[in-house]
């Protein structure tokens, strides 16, 4: 997570004209910063905020970008992290909350050693970083969520192995709406642990001649749980003309006439829960 913080701290001072940036997420009811870019001084260091104190924290309460021209003289907010904020000999102040779900997990700032005024074009893309990393917090939350529910019982019944199918699937997509590498990979260890307990209570080995493409796997993973063309479309991002043509090449891998034999033959082969 400080990670995703880090880069998002970084990118807020390349696509904007503040010099400073800095932020963290909530824990335990606090912001602690854990990463800082720009700085002159150590003063930022060590900085934790907590909620509906000083700007960031005002921000988080709003769940709004909140900005100061001249922090010093401020009457709208308090002042208890003048030593940090102050130290820095900072001037100008934004604070855009990290919002998931309509609740605030952190705050980002960035600042200047000038009293500036500050329009629209720099404040855009500031919130537009805000914003991706709360959706980015919001899928680690749900492939979180997810791996902690796959505690499955040695053997299904019918109900809990569509859960599984739906799971697998939900997976998929959200793996294929994400960038990070690492938690990309994440994903794909939980998606073999399911395609192994299901292999495991079929006690049928996985088929290594079978190679479809991840997209492929996408598709039909879909198609497991009956979706239509259309809603796979949706739920990827992709145009139907787009699906057929995937499910096409799948079928003929698979030497399937139809989906349904195309899923129940990825089923055979390991590719599928």
């Amino acid at each position: 997570m400080e990670q995703l913080v880090a880069e998002g701290v970084r990118e807020l001072a390349q696509r904007t004209r503040f010099p400073v940036a800095f932020g963290g997420l909530i824990e335990d009811g606090v912001v602690t910063v854990t990463s800082i870019f720009g700085n002159r001084t150590p003063s930022l260091e060590g900085l934790r905020v907590h909620p509906e104190r000083g700007l960031g924290g005002r921000a988080m309460t709003e769940l709004r970008p909140r900005m100061t021209n001249n922090y010093r003289t401020s009457q709208q907010i308090t002042h208890d992290y003048d030593m940090f904020v102050l130290g820095e000999g900072l001037r100008t102040l934004l604070a855009l909350p990290i919002v998931v779900e309509g609740h605030p997990r952190g705050v980002l700032y960035a600042g200047s050693w000038e009293e500036s005024q500050v329009g629209g074009v720099t404040t855009a893309p500031a919130m537009s970083i805000a914003q991706r990393l709360g959706t980015e917090l919001r899928i680690r939350d749900e492939v979180a969520r997810r791996v902690e529910a796959v505690a499955p019982p040695p053997s299904f019944d019918a109900p809990q192995r569509e859960d599984l199918r739906e799971s697998f699937a939900e997976l998929r997509s959200i793996a294929a709406e994400i960038t990070d590498e690492d938690l990309c990979e994440r994903i794909a260890v939980v998606q073999r642990r399911l395609l192994g307990l299901t292999a495991a209570e079929a006690k049928a080995p996985s088929d290594p001649g079978i190679r479809l493409s991840p997209r492929e796997v996408d598709v039909l993973a879909c198609a497991a749980i009956g979706s239509t063309n259309a809603e796979i479309a949706v739920r990827l991002g992709l145009r139907e003309g787009t699906i057929k043509a995937y499910l096409s090449t799948a079928m003929a891998k698979l030497d399937a006439s139809t989906r349904h034999a195309a899923v129940a033959r990825a089923r055979r082969a390991g590719l599928l829960p």
